[in-house]
């Protein structure tokens, strides 16, 4: 496998970044990077301490890093979870509001602790923190729960005060979205399956609609809802496909929409193999006042297209 850390890849301009990736010879990584400055969303991070794990140490060969912001990765602990030495020296300052290093995420005591760092990153009231707190733990559970793999999730934040934005990272090497949703529902392709997954109350868990009482199906339809209503960029890459959420116009923002083809967006299923689920989410936190009322939007929304769903469903004629 070979990967490049370019200049700048964030939400927005990632989809060279992942277009880049080689995932040929799974059975070696090979990290290059740019020379001069490397900016990137801490789902980069977390995509190459995924990739780091599925492979022995001396198979992984990472380029000494010349750019003048390599210390970022150093202090977000990438090279210690790749089992690396840096050679860099710097100091350590306490991290709580600003960001979350990248932090391994195997079992329920290393999720715990890694929601309790993520509130004083929210800047927000114990209010308005607990949906997003919620909403982000229940992703990650599912990779736990589901993703069929000993090596959990991968995860990382940081806090962009310029923008009053918290962006976050969350990446395994797993089964992928496309077997997890195979297990109760059709999908025709990766691309198809990241739809479904992203509809709320369909869920890989169970055929039902509405999912069950310990999986409802609705943590994706929230995290992109949440990032629709903001003007947030929003993105999931699983297998060959690779959805993601555009800003929304103003005038729109507010419309939550049950499908995620009919959000303004940009989709492929032609972006190189990535086993496994690479999730990215912006929250910009200006919109406090706005925000409880949003979750109601939201929860609103899901119950009407798991009503809707149903409905249809008891329309189609049948034939004896």
């Amino acid at each position: 496998m070979k990967i490049y850390l370019p200049n700048s890849a964030f939400l927005g301009n990632i989809d060279s970044f992942f277009r880049g990736f080689d995932p040929s010879d799974p059975q070696t990584l090979q990290v290059t990077a740019n020379k001069n400055w490397i900016s990137v969303h801490p789902l980069v991070l977390t995509m190459l301490a995924a990739l780091g794990n599925t492979i022995t140490p001396e198979n992984l060969h990472f380029e000494v890093l010349e750019a003048r912001s390599k210390h970022y990765f150093e202090r977000m602990g990438l090279f210690k979870h790749l089992g690396l030495y840096s050679g860099m020296s710097i100091t350590e300052h306490d991290p709580s509001g600003r960001f979350i290093p990248l932090t391994q995420v195997i079992d329920a005591t290393d999720l715990t602790r890694f929601v309790t760092d993520m509130i004083p990153l929210l800047h927000l009231s114990p209010t308005h923190a607990e949906p997003i707190r919620y909403i982000v733990s229940e992703l990650v559970r599912n990779v736990i729960e589901h993703a069929e793999t000993r090596e959990g999730a991968f995860v990382a934040a940081q806090y962009y005060p310029k923008s009053n934005t918290i962006r976050i990272g969350i990446c395994d090497a797993g089964i992928g979205i496309t077997k997890s949703i195979r297990r109760s529902h059709q999908a025709s392709g990766d691309l198809q399956a990241i739809r479904l997954a992203l509809t709320p109350g369909i869920t890989g868990t169970t055929p039902r609609e509405g999912g069950n009482e310990q999986n409802a199906g609705a943590g994706l339809f929230f995290v992109k809802s949440i990032a629709a209503v903001n003007g947030d960029f929003f993105g999931i890459y699983s297998g060959n496909a690779f959805y993601k959420l555009l800003r929304q116009d103003k005038e729109s923002r507010d419309l939550l929409h049950p499908d995620p083809f009919e959000d303004r967006h940009s989709a492929g299923q032609d972006y190189p193999y990535w086993q496994g689920t690479a999730i990215g989410i912006d929250i910009c936190l200006d919109a406090h006042e706005r925000f409880t009322t949003l979750l109601g939007h939201i929860r609103g929304a899901y119950a009407r297209a798991v009503r809707e769903r149903k409905r249809d469903r008891y329309r189609k004629p049948v034939f004896i």
